[in-house]
């Protein structure tokens, strides 16, 4: 017998989404193109509520 939810359950599609900033491992941090710390960008900041990298733990915010 098939529970009456899984009649309806569809798979969610998850967005391709791509960060403005990328990991430099020489400072450790997520930076933005044009050099500078993607934690101090308030508008990156709004737009994905942190700058994690999965260089690191998910549940810290860059230092």
């Amino acid at each position: 017998m098939r529970p009456f939810a899984l009649n309806y359950a569809r798979p969610t599609l998850e967005a391709e989404v791509r960060a403005p900033y990328v990991y430099d491992a020489t400072q450790q941090l997520n930076v933005l193109a044009d050099g500078a710390v993607a934690a101090r960008d308030y508008a990156v900041l709004r737009e994905f509520a942190s700058t994690t990298s999965t260089a690191g733990s998910k549940t810290h915010f860059d230092d």
